[in-house]
C-alpha cells in the first residue's frame, strides 16, 4: 500500500469512527474506545502528511 492510498484510508477510517461517535445509541465506554481510535489514526494520517511535506521541501531545495 502507497503512502497515499495509506493516508486516505486512514482518512476514511476517521470518518467511519465520526459516524459511529455520532450515533446516539453509543455506550460510554464505546465512545471512548471510538475516540481513542480516530485520534490515532488522524495522529498516523497527520504524519504521513508531515513525511510528504518535508520531501517536498527536500525535493525542491535539491
Amino acid at each position: 500500500m502507497s503512502k497515499t492510498q495509506d493516508f486516505e484510508s486512514k482518512l476514511e477510517n476517521a470518518k467511519k469512527i465520526l459516524e459511529t461517535l455520532m450515533n446516539p445509541e453509543i455506550t460510554l465506554q464505546n465512545s471512548v474506545k471510538a475516540y481513542e481510535n480516530g485520534m490515532s489514526e488522524l495522529t498516523q494520517a497527520q504524519k504521513i502528511l508531515e513525511d510528504a511535506v518535508i520531501k517536498i521541501k527536500e525535493i525542491k531545495s535539491s
